[in-house]
Formats: structure tokens, sequence, C-alpha cells
């Protein structure tokens, strides 16, 4: 059996979504070196006129690790394309997620885990990264999660 990235993700049953074109005058990701800086994608999108969800409210910090977790395999896809392979990442440096949450909610690191958890399940030790999980009042179009990384590549 093969060892490759996409094998592990294929034995844990996983697939990467389509990327999707920015909604704003930037990129999805840019690279600089061998360094690729992969732009915050944020879920889930709130309905029309309706709540802005807050994780501590609305959102439980279960769905909220969901939402990491779909950001988690979102900024994968994003690196294949940037990339060509996912066998060109040499190491995770950094991810760093935002958790519009309630103002007493103290749980983000547990919401943003489950994102660095997936890119070491999937990655191996090239998932390992610094991070920083940090609350906030809002986030663009009311996700209730966002996450960017930094990613070094051969």
């Amino acid at each position: 059996m093969s060892h490759t990235i996409e094998s592990r993700l294929q034995a844990l049953g996983l697939s990467l979504p389509d990327v999707a074109a920015p909604r704003g005058q930037f990129k999805p990701f840019t690279i600089a070196g061998d360094l690729l800086y992969l732009s915050g994608k944020g879920a889930p999108l709130r309905e029309v006129g309706g709540a802005v969800p807050k994780v501590g409210a609305e959102v439980s910090v279960e769905t909220a690790r969901g939402h990491a977790r779909e950001l988690a395999l979102y900024l994968l896809a994003v690196t294949r394309q940037a990339l060509g392979d996912l066998e060109r990442v040499r190491q995770v440096v950094k991810v760093f997620g935002m958790v519009n949450a309630t103002p007493d909610f103290c749980q983000h690191t547990e919401v943003v885990d489950a994102c660095s958890e997936l890119l070491v399940q999937v990655l191996g030790e090239r998932g390992e990264h610094a991070r920083s999980a940090i609350g906030v009042g809002s986030l663009p179009r009311g996700f209730a999660v966002e996450i960017e990384a930094i990613i070094q590549f051969e």
C-alpha cells in the first residue's frame, strides 16, 4: 500500500472540496520563496437575514470543531491547487484560527484543535505546526470559524 498523502486521505474516508473563487480582491494563496500563504477561509455561511452564529451560544463547541475540520480539508485543497501535489508540502509552519464567539467563551483552542488534528492525521509530522487561536466579536459573512495557514514546500 502506498503511503502518500492522497492515500492517507482515502484511507481516512476524506475527500478535498473544490476551491471556490475568492469573493473580493484577493487570492486564495500567494507564494513567497518556499512559503505558501493561504488566505483565511470561513465556515459556515449564515443564512441571509438570520442571526450571526456565535460559538458558545447558537453554535456548540462540537459543531464549531466540525467547521474547523472542514476548513482543514479546504486548506489542503488550496494547497494542492497551489503546489500541484500535496507531496510537495515540507511543513505546515503556522495555523491561525479565529472563532466568532460570545464574550465569555474560553474554548477557542479546542475548536481550532480540530483543524490541527486533521492536518497531523493527513500529513503526519509535516502537519505539526505553531498555532494561534483567538476569539473575535465578528467574522466576515457571519462565519463561526475562520482559519488561515502558512506552509513551507519543496
